[in-house]
């Protein structure tokens, strides 16, 4: 083998001093790191009681609601309540124009004493006759006449009494109160107005907000796989199971509900089952028509795993 040609050796030499001025200028470099410590968690199974819940949309609606209407024809004389208050039940609304009913009651009271007059003499009158009778000085027919007219007496004074007391039931119903304990809207009528039995339109309505009701609204499909699952004795039932409602900005509310009862009856055009909830509301801080959610159990799993779910791997299948 030929020896490199002078010009040759000359350019190698230059690139190895040139490579050596480099490493000298550049010092010393460092070893290559390896790969760092990757952190774990290590986590122990163990079967345990799990609750499955479900969220489920719904809206609020009060516990009890009272539409007050007059009973009797009037002019409103008054309206004794402040609107958005509180009241009891039988705490007086309003108050209406009763000259008249007044006077009905007091011709009712007046003719029921004079039914009373008559039956005392009735009274008198068949006592006398049936010790007359007795000595034969009044002939059969009179005292039995006489026993015909305290009947009759007795009868008059019974339908007085019931006049008088229809009358009084009339003469109240001029003074309009609160059916239920509840918060009060606006009133639909002012001082002045004049109101009819029984018209559509009603003066005011009063709410019980304190509990309320939550109606909830769950898949047909989910009811009818938890009831099988239940059936087959994989789950339990959690009818009993708290319900925690949220509020519409995410906030729970204070107090959880209790699922008071599951509809029998689905809705065909949504395809989903109502349940309704009873939930505490001492702050009034759930008001009719609200939206809110509910994390409501749906059942109840015995000796359950429950693994994180970082360390969960699927198959193409999507299978775990």
């Amino acid at each position: 083998m030929s020896s490199p040609r002078p010009a040759n050796r000359r350019a190698v030499l230059g690139l190895l001093a040139s490579a050596s001025l480099v490493t000298a200028c550049g010092g010393e470099q460092a070893p290559p790191q390896g790969p760092g410590a990757v952190p774990v968690t290590v986590v122990t199974l163990a079967p345990q009681t799990v609750t499955l819940t479900r969220e489920l949309p719904g809206r609020t609606h009060a516990f009890l609601v009272a539409e007050v209407r007059p009973q009797v024809d009037g002019i409103v004389k008054d309206r004794l309540f402040t609107e958005g208050e509180m009241v009891k039940a039988g705490q007086p609304l309003y108050q209406l124009d009763d000259a008249t009913y007044r006077a009905e009651h007091a011709s009712a009271k007046a003719a029921l004493a004079r039914a009373e007059a008559t039956l005392n003499t009735a009274r008198l009158n068949a006592r006398r006759s049936a010790e007359l009778v007795a000595i034969n000085a009044v002939s059969k027919q009179e005292d039995e006449n006489a026993v015909a007219a305290l009947e009759q007496a007795e009868a008059d004074v019974a339908a007085a009494q019931a006049e008088l007391q229809r009358a009084g039931v009339v003469l109240g119903y001029a003074r309009i109160t609160s059916p239920i304990t509840g918060r009060i809207g606006k009133s639909s009528v002012t001082q002045g107005a004049l109101v009819t039995a029984n018209q559509a339109e009603p003066l005011a309505t009063v709410q019980q907000l304190d509990p309320v009701y939550v109606d909830l609204a769950q898949s047909s499909a989910e009811f009818l796989e938890l009831r099988r699952s239940i059936s087959a004795g994989h789950l339990e039932g959690a009818g009993d199971l708290p319900v925690k409602i949220l509020l519409e900005d995410g906030t729970p509310h204070a107090a959880d509900g209790k699922l008071a009862f599951s509809d029998v009856t689905g809705e065909p055009g949504t395809g989903s089952v109502a349940l309704r909830v009873v939930v505490p509301n001492p702050q009034s801080m759930l008001l009719p028509g609200m939206y809110v959610r509910a994390l409501v159990g749906s059942g109840v799993r015995e000796n359950a795993i429950l693994v994180p779910q970082q360390g969960i791997a699927r198959d193409p299948k999507g299978d775990t």
